[in-house]
């Protein structure tokens, strides 16, 4: 049928349906009474206007399908489709059916060649494919493990459920039975460890239960504690320590891991020197440090744009998921979540503080180590009682971006650093800048009493000294770590892990300990204990940023946010020192047991004497040497006299008179 022959149907059909509507309305008029004509009329009208208005659409409608049924004919006689054309459309019609088992094979193809390609790294050198086979090894495992528990959880569950209920009918004397065990086991490697390495362990241990015991003491409902979570949290965190710290696979695993992480940000000096030339290190913090914060998060941003770090995000549980249920919370849980924030340092900041020359295995630990830390002091610092409203375990839903791809990832993540590194910028400044102003002033009331040295350092010294003492700082080192402990509460941690750069370099410069009477650096051990207790996020300036972050995500609980804001930068803070009471336990000296070799090859053999290890192993011997007089210095650890006279004369101690050693024989 032709297009004319289709416009003349539809305008007869049209025609026919408006008179019959016509005729219809004059039927109704007809056979109603007066009263109701005139509502009826206007219906009728109405349904005719109606029927007109759907006619023309349809009528429009034949027309337009008509006309492009025309022009398609004519397309077809004008281009027909050639051998090609059909071909390209046979494969698009193959690929849209079999799109899965075409993925599936690519993905298969390219899975293949990675492991043949790791497979050659092997064999070519082993020992050098390590990282990339262990890596290989863990990515497999957890991607089966998900397909796996993805399909027979349920199974699972239904084959261990007979064990579960054994259990349960005996938990109440097996509680009991493996409490004791543990505490048993506790207080037996305590004695023993304490008998290997010295007291200073023990100290650290008091310190832990000295900070549960004040947790306690000022806990909001000391009653209603519920210590399962509590042990749970602190038993995690000691076995946490205890596998990174303790075991070699761990400490090896997380010092490759920091190593890594300090070569992969290295790259940002290729950046920084096209950018701010070769010069760029005369000005270290903004031309070095900060251009690191812009490449790590662009890198984030890729991540999160490829689905790497949801997936690690899920692995982890990260206290961001809980953004949707913040309005939903208990005021013991909100008091956790910011706990949590207070206790931790964020990622685009770590790789700042490794610049800094901190150790990152670490930080790296002290992240780790610190989020069961912070579950357990909130749940004692603030118990539950409450019954909770939601449950995260199956709520959990991760954003994908809006980024459209991985080009577009990387230039929204830096841009999104500018902020960051802005904020990083322009505390630094105003911070120093009190700190200067409220030294100066310090010093010029203090002069008032002929007493000029009074600074903020001074008051910070003593004010944290006792918290750095129980940690198991040496009592020489406490009054040091006591001031990074003020410079990080009352600024921020930059400043306080910019001051304990600067005595690192110290010591590895391996100068005299002490100038006019002044201490010039610390021991390693000490500077490992401040490094887990600097790390974390609680201080007066977080407060507001806390407040309003929270605010903003929950509007509805800005009171209760409010009034539990401070008893979570005090949970934070407590968190982060416990973490440095469990590094106190379980790490030690590193040099300790080879000390005997070390200085009497150095000391017998003229070998340079500055170096890390003979410096750290000389703190150690001074730390333990008997002083009674002069002429009755004893050494500690079973070291001669030759090395300790040798070891005071290298850092000068003004807490021993070198003269006071005997010579040896």
């Amino acid at each position: 049928m032709s297009s004319m022959e289709l416009r003349t149907v539809a305008t007869s059909e049209a025609n026919s349906y408006r008179n019959t509507a016509f005729q219809n309305e004059e039927d109704i008029n007809k056979n109603q009474n007066t009263s109701g004509n005139n509502s009826i009329r206007n219906r009728v009208v109405q349904n005719s206007k109606h029927v007109n208005a759907k006619q023309g659409e349809e009528q429009i409608t034949i027309e337009q399908d008509s006309l492009n049924e025309e022009d398609e004919e004519d397309d077809q006689v004008m281009h027909p489709n050639g051998c090609l054309a059909r071909k390209y459309d046979a494969v698009c019609d193959f690929r849209r059916k079999h799109r899965t088992t075409i993925r599936y094979i690519i993905w298969g193809i390219l899975l293949a060649g990675y492991l043949a390609m790791v497979i050659a790294a092997c064999v070519l050198n082993f020992h050098r494919a390590l990282p990339l086979f262990v890596i290989t090894v863990v990515a497999i495992f957890f991607v089966i493990w998900d397909h796996f528990m993805a399909k027979y959880e349920h199974q699972i569950d239904e084959f261990l459920s007979p064990g579960r209920r054994l259990l349960d009918s005996h938990w109440f004397w097996l509680k009991w039975v493996i409490w004791s065990l543990l505490i048993l086991g506790v207080i037996f490697w305590l004695i023993f460890d304490t008998a290997k390495l010295g007291q200073q362990q023990l100290m650290s241990f008091g310190g832990l239960i000295i900070y549960i015991i004040l947790l306690f003491l000022f806990s909001k409902y000391p009653t209603k504690v519920y210590w399962r979570p509590v042990i749970w949290g602190l038993g995690l965190q000691f076995l946490l320590g205890l596998l990174i710290l303790r075991t070699k696979p761990g400490y090896i695993a997380f010092d490759w891991l920091g190593k890594q992480v300090q070569t992969f940000l290295e790259f940002t000096n290729a950046g920084a020197s096209f950018v701010f030339g070769e010069k760029y290190t005369d000005h270290l913090f903004a031309f070095k440090i900060l251009p690191i914060v812009i490449f790590f998060s662009t890198v984030m941003s890729m991540l999160y744009y490829l689905g790497l770090m949801q997936w690690i995000v899920r692995k982890s549980e990260s206290p961001l998921l809980v953004r949707p249920y913040l309005p939903y919370v208990t005021k013991s849980e909100l008091h956790a979540i910011m706990t949590a924030g207070y206790a931790t340092i964020a990622g685009s900041v770590l790789g700042a503080y490794i610049s800094f020359g901190v150790s990152p295995t670490h930080l790296l630990t002290a992240s780790v180590m610190s989020a069961p830390a912070s579950l357990a002091v909130a749940k004692l610092f603030w118990p539950e009682t409450e019954t909770p409203k939601i449950t995260l375990k199956n709520a959990i839903k991760m954003e994908t971006g809006d980024s459209r791809n991985l080009l577009e990832a990387a230039t929204q993540g830096a841009s999104a650093s500018i902020s960051l590194v802005a904020n990083i910028a322009v505390n630094l400044i105003a911070f120093i800048a009190l700190l200067s102003f409220m030294n100066s002033a310090l010093s010029w009331f203090g002069n008032m009493f002929d007493y000029p040295q009074l600074s903020f350092e001074l008051i910070c010294s003593y004010i944290f000294m006792p918290f750095s003492f129980i940690m198991g700082v040496d009592w020489q080192d406490s009054f040091m770590v006591a001031k990074l402990l003020g410079y990080k509460t009352f600024f921020n941690e930059f400043v306080a892990y910019e001051h304990l750069s600067k005595l690192i370099n110290l010591r590895k410069e391996a100068g005299p300990k002490f100038v006019n009477g002044v201490q010039q650096y610390m021991s390693i051990r000490s500077e490992t204990i401040a490094t887990y207790a600097l790390c974390g996020f609680a201080n007066i300036s977080s407060l507001g940023i806390a407040i309003g972050a929270l605010t903003s995500m929950a509007p509805s609980r800005k009171d209760d946010i409010i009034s539990g804001a401070m008893r979570a930068l005090i949970s934070g803070t407590t968190a982060c020192f416990m973490t440095a009471c469990v590094a106190g336990i379980l790490s030690g000296t590193p040099v300790d047991v080879n000390c005997h070799y070390i200085l009497e090859k150095v000391f017998n053999y003229s070998l340079p004497r500055n170096t890390t290890y003979v410096v750290s192993c000389c703190q150690t011997l001074l730390n333990s040497t008997v002083v009674n007089g002069p002429g009755k210095v004893i050494p500690g650890g079973n070291h001669s006299l030759y090395s300790l006279k040798n070891c005071c004369q290298l850092l000068n101690p003004s807490s021993l008179n070198c003269s006071w050693i005997p010579d040896a024989f």
